[in-house]
């Protein structure tokens, strides 16, 4: 399993110092259902931006 997960996404309350996800657990989903072929077919559902 990942030690360290990265996120370039600056306002995920999740994101920490150095680019680290700070989530105790991390949701990806599929545009094609089970299955995706590139990065660009799955979205990221752990995301919460800040100050809401």
């Amino acid at each position: 399993m990942a030690q360290d997960v990265l996120c370039e996404v600056s306002n995920c309350v999740y994101n920490e110092e150095g680019m680290k996800c700070a989530a105790e657990q991390i949701f990806i989903v599929s545009h094609r259902g089970k299955e995706a072929d590139t990065s660009r077919e799955t979205d990221c559902k752990t995301f919460e931006p800040e100050g809401l």
